[in-house]
């Protein structure tokens, strides 16, 4: 459970009486992506399954806290998201940078909402609807597509986009009918660890890096976008020269002269794109969210004025919440270790090993395969 004063995507109501909590699960839409784009069937067999372990959670959890059994058993929301955003994009040779993955997170999004909340109904046929569904917004038949008129009264110079393609008139009749299990379905959460899990980029970011080094307490882990390799090879270009160039420029393409143009547009990372598509794309997914999302907005050199554009932008966009701000630090890692391949690069080639020197202990240590650092030892140049 992510409680609503962590997270930017959840917004539930706390009280004295009761305490917000609201139980996150997110697709992998990068596994639902067909030769033909997305697969509805598919993606609505998983909405359904979600949503009723989302469901089950409620029941099952630990709460720690009295006020937040309370209130979870009264209202039961639940946050259903997604990740893999950007690779669903790359399997499509959809560059995020473009109306094409605009329009993408328009379509997705909207069959997810609907989804989402066709499965809360099934579940209140089944199993009841949540105790205070009567007299909510839902129980007038008020969808959260139906927020963006509500929105428009209180923010001046909005500027949301209406499209519409599912049958929205027959769900919003059925949820007046039978009513809803869940009094939230959704909502767009940070997913780094799982995403790492699933081999996905997080929840809807662009990738921000194509190649980089992940660290926790398991240790350092190299992590490549295996797609870009993938197009690498297919264009014979992945060679020594490539990883190379990838390490050398922090896991970009941009300024490899010798990967194409549409390659670059497509593995195009967070950095090297313009803030406002990450914008355009989140306005099109909110207004099929009943909750929110976490959206990281990316400035390499952040300053007053380029700051309050942003966030004038994203609030007539119709934006609820962002999340993170990142900017790029004032300085990088030296590329010591990388190999001299392409002859433009000041690297250390790496051919042969150097021997090590031999270590002093004054400890019974068990046999080692080669030598090893001492991190007390006050000769060790690392150490000092």
């Amino acid at each position: 459970m992510h409680s609503s004063n962590l997270c930017t995507e959840i917004t539930l109501n706390t009280n004295k009486d009761e305490v917000a909590v609201c139980n996150l699960g997110s697709i992998n839409l990068l596994a639902h992506i067909g030769p033909n784009g997305l697969d509805l069937v598919r993606l609505k067999r998983t909405v359904d399954v979600a949503m009723r372990m989302l469901d089950n959670v409620v029941d099952i959890n630990f709460y720690t806290i009295p006020e937040a059994r309370k209130s979870n058993l009264r209202h039961r929301p639940v946050g259903l998201g997604l990740m893999g955003f950007a690779d669903a994009l790359q399997a499509q040779g959809i560059a995020y940078a473009s109306d094409a993955a605009v329009e993408f997170a328009d379509t997705s999004m909207e069959a997810i909402g609907y989804f989402a909340i066709s499965a809360s109904t099934d579940l209140a046929e089944e199993r009841g609807a949540y105790a205070s569904f009567r007299g909510s917004l839902w129980s007038r038949g008020v969808l959260p597509i139906d927020s963006r008129e509500l929105l428009a009264k209180t923010r001046s110079e909005i500027n949301i986009d209406r499209g519409e393609r599912l049958d929205w008139e027959t769900l919003r009749a059925r949820v007046k009918t039978v009513g809803m299990r869940n009094s939230n379905t959704m909502a767009i959460a940070p997913t780094a660890t799982i995403s790492n899990i699933c081999g996905v980029s997080q929840s809807i970011e662009p990738g921000y890096q194509n190649l980089y080094v992940k660290s926790n307490m398991s240790g350092d882990f190299t992590v490549v976008n295996a797609q870009l390799v993938r197009d690498l090879k297919a264009r014979g270009l992945w060679d020594e020269v490539m990883i190379s160039d990838l390490k050398y420029f922090d896991g970009s393409v941009g300024q490899i002269d010798r990967v194409p143009d549409d390659i670059k547009a497509i593995y195009a990372t967070a950095f090297e794109m313009d803030t406002s598509w990450l914008i355009a794309a989140a306005s099109r997914r909110q207004k099929w969210i009943d909750q929110s999302q976490s959206l990281n907005l990316y400035l390499a050199n952040p300053s007053g004025k380029a700051l309050d554009q942003l966030y004038r932008s994203a609030w007539k966009a119709g934006l609820k919440t962002t999340y993170y701000l990142r900017s790029r630090s004032a300085t990088h890692v030296e590329k010591s270790t990388l190999k001299g391949t392409d002859g433009k690069l000041n690297a250390v080639a790496v051919s042969a090993p150097i021997a090590a020197a031999p270590v002093r202990t004054a400890l019974v240590m068990p046999a080692l395969d080669g030598p090893a650092c001492l991190i007390d030892d006050p000769d060790c140049e690392a150490c000092q």
